[in-house]
């Protein structure tokens, strides 16, 4: 007998009815196991494309940066009477005079024992310059990811809900505008206005010395203030576009129509029904961005001295310090690649309509 699903039913609760058992007691068994071979089958598919992924970026970060102009020793030795002994010197302390064949394979067994090795400029191990800068960094991007994550569904489900009015054009045009412009152009353009023009907000670095105690909270966030704006402008778009036509398309569909007809107000039929699926779309989106923020995090943190992992990375590139910036764009591009593994075995689990 053919398989009945109710029309008119939220897509969740369509998935709910049509994968309800039919037949003889054990094709249920045998589903479960084609279930579960196939769940198997896309987590491994997707760990090994993430494996593959990082291997890719361990080989890139090494042979990328022998490219970028610049001679490490020279920049460090710059201004200073240096003979030509000692430049060599420091050549062979830094393992530069090796072949190029051998410095990789010194960086490959390092990098798989999670030792990126020391830093040329700062004589100090890579990881643990990583740790102390870390946390400036997950302050400052977790926040602009918070405040744009909630700022961008807040009004992608207003323009969409009102959709052709004038705040929409207004919102999706100022949002649009914003996207498109560099991230430190902008944020050159609040320190002229509102730092060095109003006064308002500090220009430069996390804190003001000499402050402590329950001030020096209100004083890291004060100076939190231009270079959170500064990512939020830029990235809260892309949330409220997907969010916006995520929504757009969910309003024609049955299961909406059915909810008005048996009474609901529109302000439910929003919240119950329609925000919850539009969200899907715009979830992946936020794990997708972390990863992303950071590398833009690198031109912020660069323009207000931020001391993050941003500025850390841009104080490596211009020696330019191997160690530094190659550990930088492994750990920069592992969270983009773990991110997206995560956004990829949660997605089938909140979208039953996606699931293997």
């Amino acid at each position: 007998m053919a398989e009945i699903v109710p029309s008119g039913l939220a897509p969740h609760l369509e998935d709910e009815v049509r994968d309800q058992p039919a037949g003889a007691p054990g094709d249920h068994g045998d589903r479960d196991r084609d279930s579960v071979r196939r769940t198997a089958a896309y987590i491994g598919e997707r760990l090994l494309g993430a494996a593959v992924s990082l291997l890719a970026v361990i080989f890139t970060s090494f042979f990328l940066f022998r490219i970028v102009p610049g001679d490490p020793v020279r920049v460090m030795t710059h201004g200073r009477p240096v003979t030509i002994e000692q430049k060599v010197a420091l050549a062979r302390e830094f393992g530069l005079d090796k072949p190029l064949l051998e410095q990789f394979v010194s960086y490959l067994l390092g990098v798989l024992r999670f030792d990126f090795g020391e830093s040329f400029q700062y004589n100090r191990p890579v990881l643990s310059m990583v740790g102390e800068r870390l946390g400036p960094t997950v302050l400052l991007v977790g926040a602009s990811l918070l405040v744009s994550t909630l700022l961008g569904f807040w009004l992608g489900v207003q323009g969409a809900w009102k959709h052709g009015s004038t705040a929409d054009r207004v919102n999706t045009g100022v949002a649009l505008t914003l996207w498109s412009v560099p991230s430190f152009w902008l944020g050159l353009i609040l320190i002229v206005v509102f730092g060095s023009g109003l006064g308002w907000f500090p220009t430069a670095g996390m804190r003001t010395p000499g402050v402590e105690g329950s001030a020096a909270v209100l004083d890291v966030a004060h100076h939190m203030v231009l270079p959170l704006v500064t990512l939020v402008a830029v990235v809260y778009a892309q949330y409220l576009m997907v969010m916006r036509s995520s929504l757009l398309d969910e309003m024609g569909s049955d299961y909406l129509v059915t909810a008005r007809a048996k009474g609901l107000r529109d302000r439910e039929v929003k919240r119950r029904h329609a925000v919850p699926n539009a969200l899907l779309p715009t979830m992946t989106l936020v794990f997708i961005n972390v990863g992303f923020v950071l590398f833009g995090a690198v031109l912020v943190e660069t323009v207000f001295s931020w001391p993050g992992l941003g500025k850390l990375f841009y104080e490596g590139l211009s020696v330019p310090d191997l160690p530094l910036v190659q550990g930088l764009f492994v750990i920069f591009s592992a969270t983009v690649i773990l991110m997206n593994l995560i956004s990829d075995l949660l997605y089938p689990v909140i979208d039953p309509r996606v699931r293997p």
